[in-house]
């Protein structure tokens, strides 16, 4: 057994495969008002090799066994030692087959952890990874246990006529009182991590699509009564997914049925089921009342990389859950490039490598740290990081650089090929890309085992009379809290050398030290080489990490001048970008660093004025100008101090530079945020959608520079979509909270939307994330308000969440009252939902990097929260490993 209820060390080096071989899984499910009874059939045969008196052990999660049967005989309990999380049986046959019939009752209804078979607003419904399967019945609970799966649903038809499960439905029918069944099959083996069943009285949209060898699949897409019509974008963004995958990758679907359920009580975004992908329906249900093009953008991402996770995650899962960047990192790089088709691929980019900072960097420099392929964990559950998400699809993407298109093909190909049907490691999937591409990635393979973000220094000087160019770069890992190693790792850095006309310049580079050269990307493998370009009339602009092909942190010894020239000229518009987004942060970081007060301006005229150029230039599209403008965030620049770090300067810093912005350009964006024709009809696609974006941005700027809410208020009551109400009420609860203007809007969305509850968070996060002390007063207030619940885990985020994470200025009140709140709420929120609470608990991670009275009170709080008696082992893991 592998376990983690106690909060035991789980390590990879102690995998070993289970005794017994798990056959088949026949499952009844009987659903009635404040229990369900489950009956389970499993059958099993003693594993080649296993010991002949090895006992059966299954794992269970707050379990109570009625009755358990072998081979159809009631076992005596002399053959079985059963408590709430485990069952071990033994005297079984000690060779061929045996089948074990187990009987258990759960309580859907008093589930708030929403993990297992739980019931939310009359919907019953599973969430079963990590490990819920096991509250739901004893189980070898692991994901190299796969087998089909036959499950037969039933339920009081008119409290649930809709009832669902993985696979094909096979069987229908009425039973006595009122209550009806379903039976479905589903063929291919599985874990029971993706195990689903959803029962309820349900509305669907229905649609199909034909695969690309003649299938018909019948699609549906279930909501909450009313809100199927709010579906029909997710259904388009499935069908586009499915076309997409097809024709990357040559993945076709294979059931006779795919099915989305939309719920509001969800721990996660969504959950890729086997042909039942189960989503929070804030990632389903939209229209452009409701929903912001952000929005919708979210929703196209999480329905496509649930719906990839078909071939990579479900006919190819994971051997255990050290290898989880196998099918998520491997599955977030997969809907990457999905949303770049889509949408325009440069801002995609972008808003990925923003992510990625925001969230993995600091990962990967606090007490939380971990490799992409952890070594051991205490609990699954707080290793769904930025990390393996996010650091993973970076590693991935490394591989399509090293071995370009047409061999990374060659390597996904073989990979589906030799591990359909399989529980894979990372060295299954390294093994298919070194056959494909001839490479050998046994270095390369430290990054998925080596913690930490890499440096990549710099460095370049020209020889005007030789007409040479010579590039060097160093690489560097610092050890930290993971202690995984500092080996040089393989950067594949992509480059290109431009001319003052704008062009790349060919030239012949010749290789000095651990580096090999290939056309536009240079393969770093040492701590150190140098790279020589001849041929060169003179001397070119460096553009280097085009695209950010390495997730590392750039120091590259460049001029001002020469990287404001990129920011006009590169022709790689990722760096052009990149060239005036790193000159900003570095200002604003070096002004942050100055005291509270300082009103030296943080931005030269010059950095203004490039900014200011590349947001006026119809050329470039208006997505991509809208990025060109947001300055990096507070957190952001928090982060690049990493010591000392004063919030309240932090914040000053990055206002001021804002108010500067729109002072110098405010002529530009008064006519950027008015220049839409106001009876424009509303879209999501992304060209619409980016010139929202730019507008709402200029107004940001307009409002900013001139202290007056009349033009954020003019939007609001004019607005015809969400994305432009929201825009300007972001700006008025941000700006001008506690004015009359901000008040007057807040009252006015309430009332709008008081019966929605997506709408009602967006409601709840502006107030939280308000930049002022009072906030930590509004926050209060908020979790006091009657439609303010801890049972709904988004309630629980768009307040407690917005308000750790995203409110830098209130949650680190000097006083250190933002803290306390924060820590309390948590405290209370673990006894209802410990996953949630863990998770939260992480923006406790980066206490050291504050300033001493700061640091104290926030050590002082993580203390107070590991002390707590009874602290569930998701919130004390956390705050454990926070702690050192």
């Amino acid at each position: 057994m592998q376990r983690t209820e106690d909060g035991q060390i789980v390590k990879l080096t102690d995998y070993r495969p289970t005794d017994f071989v798990l056959r088949g899984v026949d499952m009844t499910l009987r659903l009635f008002e404040g229990h369900a009874d489950v009956v389970t059939i499993l059958a099993f045969e003693r594993r080649e090799g296993a010991a002949a008196d090895a006992p059966l052990c299954l794992d269970g999660d707050e379990l109570i066994l009625e009755s358990i049967a072998v081979d159809g005989e009631i076992l005596p309990p002399s053959r079985y030692e059963a408590t709430p999380d485990a069952l071990v049986v033994s005297e079984l046959p000690e060779s061929g087959g045996f089948e074990v019939r187990l009987e258990t009752r759960i309580a859907p209804e008093e589930n708030t952890k929403l993990m297992g078979l739980f019931r939310s607003n009359g919907i019953w419904c599973t969430q079963c990874e990590a490990e819920g399967f096991r509250r739901i019945t004893y189980f070898p609970d692991r994901p190299d246990v796969l087998a089909p799966y036959k499950v037969r649903i039933e339920a009081e038809k008119a409290v649930a006529p809709v009832l669902l499960s993985n696979g094909n439905p096979v069987e229908a029918g009425e039973l006595a009182d009122g209550r009806h069944y379903a039976v479905w099959d589903d063929p291919f083996k599985k874990p029971s991590y993706l195990f689903a069943v959803v029962a309820g009285d349900l509305d669907a949209l229905h649609d199909s699509f034909v695969t690309m060898s003649g299938r018909t699949v019948a699609l549906g897409v279930y909501t909450e009564k009313g809100r199927a019509p709010q579906a029909s974008y997710a259904m388009d963004a499935l069908k586009r997914s499915m076309v997409w995958d097809e024709r990357r990758f040559g993945r076709e679907y294979d059931l006779d049925v795919f099915n989305v359920v939309a719920i509001a009580d969800f721990n996660m975004g969504a959950m890729e089921n086997k042909g039942l992908n189960v989503f929070n329906h804030k990632y389903v249900l939209l229209d452009q009342d409701i929903a912001t093009d952000t929005d919708y953008a979210g929703v196209e991402t999480v329905i496509a990389h649930e719906y990839f996770h078909n071939w990579t995650g479900n006919r190819i899962t994971c051997r255990d859950w050290f290898q989880l960047c196998l099918k998520e990192g491997l599955t977030v790089y997969r809907d990457q490039e999905f949303s770049a088709d889509e949408r325009e691929p440069t801002v995609q980019r972008i808003a990925s490598v923003r992510r990625l900072k925001a969230h993995q960097f600091p990962e990967d420099q606090g007490p939380l740290q971990h490799p992409v392929r952890p070594g051991e964990y205490r609990e699954i559950n707080n290793f769904y990081t930025a990390t393996v998400y996010d650091k993973g699809a970076e590693v991935v993407r490394m591989i399509a650089t090293l071995l370009g298109e047409a061999d990374f093909r060659k390597g996904m190909d073989l990979y589906f090929e030799r591990h359909d049907g399989d529980a894979a490691t990372i060295e299954d999937f390294l093994a298919c890309f070194e056959e494909a591409g001839g490479l050998d990635l046994s270095q390369f393979a430290l990054w998925y085992a080596q913690a930490g973000t890499p440096t990549l220094t710099v460095s370049e000087s020209w020889d005007p009379k030789e007409r040479r160019h010579t590039v060097t770069l160093r690489q560097s890992l610092t050890q930290g809290a993971a202690g995984t190693g500092t080996e040089p790792m393989v950067l594949p850095v992509r480059f290109g050398l431009v001319g003052g006309n704008g062009e790349d310049r060919r030239a012949e580079g010749d290789v000095s030290g651990e580096a090999r050269l290939k056309d536009d990307v240079i393969v770093l493998t040492g701590e150190e080489a140098t790279i020589t370009f001849t041929g060169l009339s003179d001397r070119p602009y460096l553009s280097v990490l085009r695209d950010f092909s390495a997730p590392v942190m750039l120091e590259h010894q460049q001029s001002e001048a020469e990287r404001l020239a990129l920011g006009r000229l590169d022709p790689n518009l990722f760096n052009r970008w990149r060239a005036l987004d790193d000159l900003i942060a570095e200002a604003l970081t070096s002004a942050a660093r100055r005291p509270l007060g300082d009103e030296e301006p943080a931005l030269k005229s010059a950095i203004v004025d490039a900014l200011l150029a590349s947001a006026d230039d119809d050329e470039l599209a208006p997505a991509f100008r809208a990025q060109a403008l947001t300055l990096p965030g507070e957190s952001d620049v928090a982060r690049q101090l990493r010591e000392n770090v004063d919030p309240d300067r932090v914040h000053e810093v990055v206002d001021a530079a804002r108010v500067a912005i729109g002072a110098k350009g405010l002529a530009l964006f008064e006519r950027l945020s008015t220049g839409r024709p106001s009876a424009e009809p509303f879209s999501p696609d992304a060209e619409s959608a980016g010139r929202r974006a730019l507008a709402n941005t200029a107004l940001a700027y307009r409002c900013a520079a001139t202290g007056d809410p009349a033009a954020a208020v003019a939007q609001y009551r004019a607005a015809s979509n969400m994305t432009d109400r929201l825009g300007a009420l972001a700006i008025l609860a941000h700006r001008f909270a506690g004015e009359a203007a901000c008040e007057s809007a807040l009252d006015d969305f309430y009332r709008r939307y008081e019966n929605d509850d997506l709408v009602l968070d967006k409601w709840f996060a502006l107030q939280a994330t308000a930049p002022t002390y009072e906030a930590v007063e509004t926050v209060e207030r908020l979790a006091n308000h009657p439609r303010f619940t801890m049972r709904n885990p988004n309630r629980v985020r768009t307040v407690f969440g917005s308000f750790a994470a995203g409110n830098q200025v209130a949650f680190h009140r000097p006083d250190g009252a933002g803290y306390r709140w924060v820590a309390e709420k948590l405290a209370a929120l673990d006894r209802i939902n410990p996953q949630i609470a863990a998770r939260i608990a992480t923006t406790f991670r980066a206490w050291r990097s504050f300033e001493p009275g700061r640091r104290a009170k926030l050590e002082e709080t993580l203390r107070q929260l590991s002390e707590i008696k009874g602290l569930s082992k998701d919130l004390q893991d956390i705050v454990d490993r926070s702690r050192k």
